[in-house]
């Protein structure tokens, strides 16, 4: 080979070289820490400063344990006191990060002391104690961080968070997110080898310190894919939509407000196909319908809030998740996942940015195992409605669809749960709501004297949602994909494209007249069924069965999808406007097909209350888990267990 050859050979290496790694992006690396595998993040988020002598050079990343103390007189019981409460606070902690300690002095003393000699069998190494006030730092730091584990380098001194990574073994997710700094997420690129499942990165709860502006600092946030967050594709559960449009530039104005209470986003978590409700496992297509953790875990999940309502019965390490709900599409997984969740007053909350289904229809709510932070993160999310909060309660309970007696283990914890609930608000006078027998001796005059509530509302759901969510949703697709694929048509699942099919049949003044028997329905429920009272929000406490531990397989085969008409318990809150709130109340035995055993399944009430009552909800709710008289879920088959989960 001739010499300018060879120089144009080693030319075009140089150039290939510069030109790769000019377009390598660090997207942080996977470290292992006393056998849990951590995500660390491409960016610093401080630097120390170690004085010579006290790390190796050329060491690589390294565990690192910060503490904030304000003690004057620092010393080892001190060091030790903190770490069994940091194990005891936060699972991303554990005694590897030991391996080296800084400890930054945030106190007031002019004078701090340091006295620390720690067990040769921590085989670890103090970096030393920085003082604002000391002269003699042995470590400096460049940017004060909270206490907690991070990974240091020991050659540059960049020090970076540490993310405990989860298998999602359920399938509750979509996407494993994490914060970049300016607004924006991304998708987190670390995985967990020997597990067919997305991983989920957390962040450790030492980071964070709740204030009054940031109540919901370190809770960890699931997000249903229907909402836009800002550097992340949204799929509303459908591969066309996903592949079709590009990432979000803006976070909506739901998210955001929890974003600004401080609420950490974890990722983002499957929905049936554009919010419509899908049975597992043969409506769900394009994905597969997520897990659920109670019972045998082979129950249908619920929709549309499907991935919330798995991700909050199965993993203790998530808090939180954010919902919606149309037609129940929080209360119904909310029911079966054994958690609290609510369908709040229609309209508190802007849905900017949010994959619509009916907007006169669609509301934003959460779903959780804890009835304080259900509450907390509502005042966050509604802030802008101005609700007010009540602390007495309605004396009488009206009831939709109770058993008549204990004739199962289900019936018995409602109907003791009820009793319950009397004894709570000091002996509360009950009566069952027969809504159709009202309806027929209040009805308004402008409706004619042979319309039921059933054939007056029989298609009102499925017209709003079909005849709104097409145009709005639908037909853009159908549009932009078919630009960009040659003219083809994007696949949709069964449910939505036979309940889109269905509406496109009735002419428009169909949607006209469905708005006006919603709107007539609301004004006599509203008027005549639940009203407001000035001292305890709402003149009743409205109930109706929501979960009676009643198995759905996922591994049974059903008819083709129908069209969701008719009405019920579950419609009321849908077009009266009201909030519609689960309450888990107990568990119940059943013979399960799949593991040959008796398994649990969750018992829950719904309760219902006029407009802008929720708060009212809340703080009931919240007094009869004080009360122990409603107990909070924990995670796994049963809601009350140790958190087992059966796979088979």
């Amino acid at each position: 080979m001739g010499s300018a050859a060879r120089f144009g050979l080693t030319a075009f290496l140089s150039l290939l070289s510069t030109l790769v790694a000019a377009s390598s992006i660090s997207k942080g690396q996977t470290i292992e820490v006393n056998g849990n595998f951590y995500y660390v993040p491409a960016t610093a988020v401080t630097t120390l400063k170690v004085s010579s002598g006290r790390l190796s050079q050329d060491t690589g990343l390294v565990p690192l344990t910060v503490i904030q103390s304000d003690v004057s007189k620092f010393t080892t019981s001190i060091i030790k006191n903190l770490v069994n409460a940091y194990q005891a606070a936060d699972d991303v902690f554990n005694t590897g990060f030991l391996e080296n300690i800084y400890v930054a002095y945030n106190g007031t003393s002019k004078k701090p002391i340091e006295d620390v000699t720690l067990p040769s069998s921590w085989g670890n190494k103090f970096l030393g104690f920085s003082a604002a006030y000391s002269t003699k730092k042995t470590t400096t730091c460049s940017k004060s961080i909270p206490s907690g584990p991070y990974f240091l380098d020991g050659t540059t001194g960049d020090v970076f968070e540490a993310y405990l990574l989860y298998s999602d073994v359920m399938g509750s997710f979509t996407q494993g997110l994490y914060a970049v700094g300016d607004g924006s997420y991304n998708v987190l690129t670390a995985s967990l080898s020997g597990y067919a499942s997305l991983t989920i990165g957390v962040p450790s709860r030492l980071y964070f310190t709740k204030t009054i502006k940031q109540p919901l600092a370190g809770v960890r946030l699931g997000v249903k894919d229907i909402y836009d967050i800002k550097g992340v594709k949204t799929g509303c559960g459908n591969r066309a939509y996903y592949e079709t449009y590009t990432a979000a530039n803006t976070t909506g104005p739901a998210i955001q407000s929890l974003i600004d209470a401080g609420a950490v986003i974890v990722g983002k978590m499957k929905t049936s196909q554009f919010a419509n409700g899908e049975t597992a496992t043969d409506d769900w297509v394009d994905y597969h319908s997520p897990f659920n953790a109670r019972g045998d875990g082979y129950q249908d999940p619920s929709s549309s809030s499907s991935g919330p309502g798995s991700g909050i019965g199965a993993y203790p390490w998530l808090d939180i998740a954010i919902g919606s709900d149309t037609g129940g599409s929080i209360r119904n997984p909310s029911q079966v996942n054994g958690c609290f969740g609510n369908r709040p007053s229609w309209n508190l909350v802007s849905l900017e940015n949010v994959m619509p289904m009916s907007p006169l229809l669609d509301t934003a709510g959460f779903l959780t195992r804890d009835a304080k932070l259900w509450r907390a993160a509502s005042e966050v999310l509604y802030a802008g409605a101005e609700l007010k909060s009540y602390t007495k309660y309605p004396k009488t309970i009206k009831t939709i669809g109770f058993p008549a007696s204990a004739s199962t283990e289900a019936y018995g914890i409602i109907l003791d749960f009820l009793s319950s609930l009397c004894s709570f608000l000091g002996g509360a006078n009950v009566t069952a709501l027969d809504y159709d027998a009202l309806w027929e001796s209040t009805k308004p005059s402008s409706v004619s004297a042979d319309t039921t509530l059933e054939t007056m509302l029989n298609i009102t759901y499925p017209i709003l949602i079909s005849k709104q969510q097409f145009p709005l949703v639908g037909e853009p697709l159908y549009n932009d994909y078919a630009s960009a694929n040659g003219g083809r048509k994007p696949f949709i699942d069964p449910v939505p494209l036979s309940r889109w099919t269905w509406g496109l049949e009735y002419p428009e003044s169909q949607l006209e007249t469905e708005i006006k028997n919603k709107d007539i329905f609301t004004a006599w429920w509203n008027s005549t069924v639940q009203v407001f009272d000035a001292e305890t929000c709402s003149d009743s406490l409205i109930l109706y069965v929501g979960a009676s531990a009643t198995p759905i397989y996922r591994n049974a085969y059903r008819s083709m999808p129908g069209i969701p008409r008719g009405f019920s318990a579950s419609r009321i809150a849908n077009f009266a406007g009201v909030p519609d709130m689960v309450v888990p109340i107990g568990q119940a035995k059943y013979n399960s097909t799949i593991t040959e055993q008796e398994e649990y399944l969750p018992v829950a009430v719904d309760f219902i209350a006029p407009h802008g009552c929720d708060l009212m909800i809340f703080n009931l709710v919240s007094d009869l888990v004080a009360a122990g008289v409603v107990i909070p879920p924990v995670t796994g088959s049963t809601l009350y267990g140790d958190g087992t989960i059966y796979y088979n």
